[in-house]
């Protein structure tokens, strides 16, 4: 009877065994149950770690000092370097530099990275594997800042080829600084280089060389600045020598870049030549009209020296002339040289009227005292005889009627006038009367006045100035600027 029992039982596990081992569909509670996974959500093979070991198998990474260059001890290893430039970013004047983002790739052989492969296919990694083997210490010369991109992770790509060759390439944005020269500023053309070099290797340890060529450097096509036009990208290479250390190869990569005119243009020549144009308008204004002509002239003094202080402050401050401040500078002379044109004729009109003020104080006196010369004569008439003739008691002296235009030149040559044109000041008060008196001081007035001529008839007529000036000032800065643009442009 034990015996039957066990049997039993083992023959019921059996079919336990066997239920487990095919499901089937059960209902619980009005619920299907849940299918079974397809081949899809089956969990495949991890093969990472296997592919791991293998490639450091591979590249034999452990079995070699990658601290030391590729021959070590042998000939020079040569390295090639193409870049292509992503884009030009900045250009400062100010601080005479220039920013570039680029790829650089940098290709050489290593025959301990060697690896058999029946395919020939290179191996791709990223950044990770860089530090466990040699590379090529190339550094920017004369780099203000520069750093490599690592969003969304480091721009840094190792390829392995079977034979040992590597193509190491990486994204880097530099800034670097460049030697402009200002001189023809802003009609100039600037000409800066980007250079490469190893920093610890010589030329007798590693050979940098153009991988193409002129070939070697690419640009977008789309690379533009606002403020200069591309003119040619072109590489170069030489030997550096430094006194401590040694001869270096050093690669260069040079570019011209061309100033846009127009922005100067509008900004900057426009406004200057506006201002030196409105300070001409005041030779059309009278030269009474002292507030209006001040007013303009210290306006446009004062605009073109804002122009200038705003030019200058976007700029290093050289010592030597830019073109751009001789324009400015002689366009502010002659804005200057305008006020300085209206002082001296406010000056000699100031000094006419004092003249021609003092005369007909003198005059006024001489008129009362002829009235009072008629009045002796009428008594010494009445005394007399009727026959006797009349002097006005004024002894060798007569009296004419002079109109205040006449010089006084033109006035001692009119001594035999009579009395018969003799008006007072009453009848006329644009007239003058001179009494003139024949002696001996006369002939000495007569020359000073034949002297004095031109000048007193520049003095009475002020406006004169004025109308020379409408002439020669636009003619002068006119044949400024002629020779202004045929040499800078």
């Amino acid at each position: 009877m034990p015996y039957f029992l066990r049997l039993l039982l083992l023959l019921f596990y059996l079919i336990l065994l066997v239920e487990s081992r095919n499901p089937r569909r059960r209902s619980w509670s009005g619920q299907l149950e849940m299918p079974r996974l397809s081949h899809l959500y089956k969990k495949t093979h991890d093969i990472t770690k296997l592919q791991k070991g293998k490639t450091e198998q591979l590249l034999r990474v452990d079995e070699h000092d990658f601290t030391m260059r590729p021959a070590f001890g042998g000939p020079a290893i040569p390295v090639g370097v193409d870049v292509q430039v992503e884009s030009l970013d900045s250009i400062s004047e100010v601080d005479m530099d220039f920013t570039m983002t680029l790829y650089l790739r940098h290709y050489w052989k290593d025959e301990r990275l060697s690896f058999p492969s029946t395919t020939n296919k290179s191996m791709t990694f990223d950044g990770r594997l860089v530090k466990k083997i040699w590379v090529p210490d190339v550094f920017f010369v004369h780099s203000k800042r520069s750093f490599t991109h690592d969003t969304t992770t480091d721009n840094i790509m190792l390829r392995v080829f079977p034979d040992g060759h590597v193509l190491y390439s990486m994204r880097i944005t530099v800034t670097a600084m460049c030697n402009m020269d200002f001189s023809h500023f802003p009609l100039d053309s600037q000409t800066c280089s980007l250079e490469l070099e190893s920093y610890a290797y010589t030329d007798e340890d590693l050979m940098l060389y153009w991988k193409n060529g002129d070939e070697s450097l690419k640009t977008d096509e789309k690379i533009s600045l606002s403020q200069f036009l591309i003119h040619k990208f072109h590489t170069t290479s030489r030997l550096a020598f430094y006194s401590s250390t040694g001869w270096y190869n050093r690669l260069y990569i040079n570019f011209t870049l061309r100033r846009h005119i127009f922005f100067f243009l509008l900004q900057t020549y426009f406004p200057a030549t506006l201002m030196v144009m409105l300070s001409w308008v005041s030779f059309w204004i009278d030269h009474r009209a002292v507030p209006a002509r001040v007013s303009l002239g210290s306006t446009t003094v004062l605009t073109m020296s804002t122009i200038i202080t705003g030019v200058n402050a976007s700029m290093p401050r050289v010592s030597y002339i830019k073109a751009v401040d001789i324009y400015l500078w002689v366009s502010f002379v002659f804005v200057f040289l305008s006020v300085l044109e209206y002082a001296a004729v406010n000056y000699l009109t100031t000094v006419q009227e004092r003249k021609e003020r003092k005369l007909r104080d003198k005059m006024n006196i001489g008129g009362k005292v002829l009235e009072q010369s008629k009045v002796q004569g009428a008594r010494s008439l009445s005394l007399s005889s009727p026959c006797v003739p009349c002097t006005c008691g004024m002894l060798h002296s007569r009296t004419i009627m002079l109109d205040g235009n006449y010089s006084e030149s033109e006035a001692n040559s009119l001594a035999g006038y009579t009395r018969s044109h003799i008006v007072t000041d009453e009848e006329k008060q644009e007239k003058i009367v001179v009494h003139l008196a024949l002696s001996d001081e006369s002939n000495t007035s007569r020359k000073k006045g034949l002297k004095g001529h031109m000048g007193l008839r520049i003095i009475q007529n002020t406006h004169v100035i004025d109308k020379y000036s409408r002439l020669i000032f636009p003619i002068f800065y006119i044949f400024f600027n002629l020779i202004y643009w045929s040499v800078f442009c």
